[in-house]
This record gives C-alpha cells, structure tokens and sequence, in this order.
C-alpha cells in the first residue's frame, strides 16, 4: 500500500504538476548548442579509441567463437572482432555523453547538479524532495551484484542527504535514457524510462524524440572520417595477423591464436587443497 502511495505522489506532485510552466525553461538554441558540440566529443572520443586501438588488445575477445562462426579469411576475422570491441566500448562512450546531456537538462530546467556522491549521477531539489538519480543509456546494463551495488548506493546517499534534514523526502531514481518498460518502484528505487525519464528532468513529454535531430548533426561528416580510420586499421592489423597467426598455406592457425589468448598453465606447481 505504501508503494502505490509514492507512485501516486511522484507522478502527480513531481510531473505532471507544472509541466507547461517547465518545458518554458528549456532554451532550444543552448540545447542544441550543448549537443552539437559535445556530439562532436563523442565522436572525437570514439576515433581516439580506435587510433589508440593494439592488435594484442583485440585478440583477447572469445576466438571459440569466431571459430564456430566458420571465418576463415584474416580480413574478416579483424573486422569481425573490430567491430565487437567497437559495439562495446561506443556503448559506453555514448552512454556517457547521454548522461551528460540529462545532468545539463535538469540544470536547464530545475537547477539540478551532478553529483559528487558514489553511484548518483544527478541530483535535483524539487518542490520539497530531493531527488537522486543514477543514470544508464539502457536497461541492459550490469549484473546482478551491479544492481545490488546500486541499491546500496542509493541507501547511503539518502543517509547521507539526511544527515542535514532528516525530514527531507529522498527520492531514489535509476533514469534511462531509451526503452518502453513502464515506471516501477523496486529494491527502494523508483526505474524510470524512456520517454517518461527526459519528460521527469524536463518537463517536455515530446523532448526525448526533440533531441534525436541534433544528435545527428554532421554525422555523416564524422561516420566517413571514422570509417576511413577503420578500414586503415583493419589493413594494417590484417597485415600483422597473417604475419603472426597464419601458416605457409594463408590459413589462419587456430591453435596459435587460442594459446596467444589463453594459454597460461600453471597448475601443475601449485596445490589447490
């Protein structure tokens, strides 16, 4: 019963309330100013990595299962697993530029800060609750001790907040950025997301499709300048890989490659009992 009280009180006196007067806050031109040069960030960011990318680095991605994918040609073994080392660590890049783009929002809007407390990202005081909000670009995020190690976070930072005010109402919040699941409370944290998180740090029910326009801008400039980058690097890591783990013949020698991976025996000299 208590729960459906909350959620009660956190969509009514918390969003829906004020809406309007809100999406007045949001300045447009410093939104898409904030956005066009922090996308740019992104995809500086993205082409350092990639610059700063060692072949060792990429062979230490699973090589059982580029095998059981059947690939057989050097060319495509170093895209294939370019291209996984990629998907992962622009995830993480992007991910940080969103939470970026949420903490300058609710600056915007209801003077919310980033905070300095382990495991919040964003804080926010709004019409006598203070808010703390973790936030995540998608809901696939963690493991399980992860998620516990988050619900512990936001009880120490309300003990925290507390110790100045303990009348203060603390909301926890884990924000994230894109997904259709809709608002529950669980573990003692509110889970807000999609559309309803920017529309909760904003005010704007339509912000969160506003904001994919200037996330593109020169993207196409930028994609062809990384591309160019990519297709270097997989002609010179090609290079190096034939040289190193391809026999007399041109086939790639898959014993080589998984004892470069993993191969580290040293059991026979210590005693596990």
């Amino acid at each position: 019963m208590h729960k459906c009280k909350s959620h009660q009180s956190l969509k009514t006196r918390k969003i829906t309330g004020n809406s309007r007067e809100m999406m007045n806050n949001i300045d447009t031109s410093l939104l898409n100013s904030f956005v066009n040069k922090n996308i740019d960030s992104f995809h500086e960011t993205r082409l350092k990595c990639l610059e700063d990318l060692k072949l060792n680095k990429l062979l230490s991605k699973n090589p059982y299962l580029f095998k059981a994918k059947n690939i057989n040609q050097a060319n495509d073994l170093i895209q294939s697993l370019l291209d996984a080392f990629l998907s992962s660590s622009e995830e993480k890049i992007f991910g940080d530029f969103l939470e970026s783009l949420a903490i300058f929002i609710a600056d915007m809007v209801f003077n919310g800060f980033k905070s300095g407390i382990t495991g919040i990202d964003l804080e926010i005081n709004r019409e006598n609750t203070h808010y703390l909000i973790s936030i995540k670009s998608g809901q696939n995020w963690g493991n399980a001790s992860q998620h516990k190690k988050l619900e512990q976070d936001f009880k120490k930072a309300t003990s925290t907040i507390k110790q100045n005010d303990r009348t203060i109402n603390v909301q926890s919040i884990l924000g994230i950025c894109y997904g259709k699941s809709k608002t529950t409370f669980n573990n003692g944290y509110w889970k807000i997301i999609g559309q309803n998180f920017w529309y909760f740090i904003s005010g704007d029910k339509d912000l969160y499709k506003e904001i994919i326009e200037p996330i593109g801008y020169r993207a196409k400039e930028h994609n062809d300048q990384f591309n160019q980058g990519k297709d270097a690097i997989i002609n010179l890591f090609t290079k190096s890989f034939v040289s190193a783990f391809c026999d007399k013949t041109g086939r790639i020698d898959w014993e080589k490659l998984v004892e470069f991976n993993s191969g580290n025996l040293d059991l026979d000299s210590i005693n596990l009992q």
